[in-house]
């Protein structure tokens, strides 16, 4: 998919929602688990109920890794039925890889070839070579950590060397020399507010993954306020907020209320911007 393409979609369908796949299987509802797949039922069941409202699913890899190989399928699983059902759908796998060359290069295989996602998220820290492998695959995306949501994000990401230059802020200058805007895109948390800011000045194109809204608290009127370019250039992720707002037997046409409310916030912040 194209950075026209996922601009396209967010105006068709006034939305730059991600939904987050972190499925648990200890937190799904009782009645899903006299299923034979109760994971991949839940999955089902929450993108039927969501896609009009979202542009993009980001199933984390942790939460399907840890169930083992039955595990890998299901994820394999939920990717094709998204593929197969809703082919206008960014799919995320968000699996923060990194690693020497030659590993990362397997990694890359198993994602692009086997996955078939059309983007995975990955940890810049062992530097240039950990990266370029997942930029060998033609229409697929890399997306870069660079300042997340988490409390620890304190702990290396803004430190600063003796110019001042934090972390994440050379992560953002050095990444560009390996790819554009056309494949890279940048995880900031939603928690971040007014970093945003000096982000874009850094970064003024590229597209934003950006979890944090929802259960993490971060305000998604900062996010657009500081973060959204001339063609949007966000795409924000809820997921605990979307897919586990009810437990009942009607938990997946909650959910859709939820994203519901989601887009609809994002329509209002899209016209005020003028797209």
């Amino acid at each position: 998919m194209t950075r026209q393409e996922i601009f396209e979609n967010i105006r068709r369908k006034r939305s730059f929602l991600c939904v987050g796949l972190d499925t648990d299987v200890r937190k799904l509802p009782e009645h899903l688990l006299e299923e034979s797949d109760p994971v991949f039922s839940f999955n089902k069941a929450i993108v039927d109920a969501t896609a009009p409202f979202c542009i993009a699913y980001k199933p984390n890899l942790a939460f399907y890794e840890s169930l083992g190989t039955k595990g890998w399928e299901v994820f394999l699983r939920t990717v094709r039925y998204i593929r197969q059902n809703y082919p206008d759908q960014f799919i995320i796998a968000d699996a923060k890889r990194g690693d020497i060359g030659n590993t990362s290069a397997l990694y890359a295989r198993s994602f692009f070839d086997e996955a078939d996602v059309d983007a995975v998220t990955v940890n810049p820290y062992m530097g240039e070579d950990s990266v370029t492998p997942f930029l060998g695959y033609e229409g697929k995306w890399v997306i870069v950590l660079a300042l997340t949501s988490n409390k620890g994000s304190h702990d290396f990401q803004l430190m600063a060397d003796a110019q001042g230059e934090r972390l994440f802020e050379k992560v953002l200058r050095r990444s560009q020399g390996w790819a554009d805007e056309e494949r890279m895109m940048y995880v900031v948390g939603a928690t971040q507010g007014q970093a945003f800011e000096g982000i874009r000045k850094i970064v003024s194109r590229h597209f934003l993954l950006v979890p944090g809204i929802g259960a993490q608290g971060g305000s998604l009127e900062e996010v657009c306020r500081y973060g959204m370019n001339s063609e949007c250039g966000l795409i924000v992720n809820s997921s605990r907020a979307i897919i586990y707002a009810d437990h009942s037997e009607r938990f997946a046409e909650v959910a859709a209320e939820k994203a519901r409310e989601v887009q609809q916030q994002m329509n209002e912040q899209l016209a005020r911007y003028g797209l």
